[in-house]
């Protein structure tokens, strides 16, 4: 009796042994999956004018637009936006390189999106403008200001603020900025000129208020912001 005792000890055992390993096969090490780094951007350089591209007509150029590679990314999407118009066109590219045609004498922003294949995760560049080289052009237009202070869609407390923005020209000569509000959209009301990158403007509660920025050049150039908006608490 003892043998027979000690040999169905012995069998139990083992199963439960058996039984722990299939265990372990149910529950596998979960899989670490590395999100996409964001590329650097390279050419066209931020803040110049494009001279490098081939000329197909006189209205249109092709340029070649290159960044670095990025860590654990498998594709890419620009993002270009006409400056002039604030229309937006989206390009595919399997490699750190890919060539666009563009209209000459015109400004551009681009980022660049990296992606991986097995992951929703995305990277984000950091976005650049430039000038695509037109036929004759002396002096550009200034690239329209981007807004700091508030930006779209904010909420701000009421009182005095600062509405800010930054300005950039390929020419380096902006001399002034004109910022127009409004609790109307587009805004025609001048809030004033300045040489600055910042504004005073008294806020009242539960407004909403639309704005832009236009920037002007010694050569007489402009260009308009985008309107944005925000509300006041």
């Amino acid at each position: 009796m003892k043998t027979v005792k000690y040999t169905l000890s012995i069998l139990l055992f083992g199963i439960l042994i058996s039984c722990g390993g299939g265990g372990d096969d149910d529950n596998p090490d979960p899989v670490i999956i590395t999100p996409p780094d964001a590329a650097t951007l390279v050419f066209p350089e931020n803040n110049t004018e494009c001279l490098e591209g081939t000329n197909i007509s006189d209205t249109e150029s092709s340029v070649t637009f290159l960044w670095n590679p990025s860590d654990h990314t498998d594709s890419y999407i620009v993002n270009l936006r006409n400056l002039d118009t604030n229309t937006s066109q989206t390009l595919n590219a399997s490699t750190n390189e890919l060539e666009i045609t563009l209209l000459r004498g015109t400004p551009y922003s681009w980022t660049v999106t990296s992606k991986a294949n097995d992951t929703d995760d995305t990277a984000e560049s950091d976005l650049w403008k430039f000038y695509n080289a037109g036929p004759a052009v002396e002096n550009y237009a200034p690239f329209p200001a981007d807004v700091e202070f508030p930006t779209m869609g904010a909420s701000i407390n009421a009182g005095n603020t600062t509405l800010s923005w930054t300005g950039s020209d390929v020419d380096n000569d902006i001399i002034s900025y004109d910022i127009y509000i409004d609790e109307s959209n587009p805004p025609t009301t001048l809030l004033g000129n300045t040489s600055s990158n910042g504004i005073a403007f008294d806020a009242v509660s539960g407004k909403v208020y639309y704005w832009k920025v236009v920037t002007n050049d010694t050569a007489g150039n402009t260009s308009t912001s985008e309107i944005f908006q925000f509300k006041v608490n």
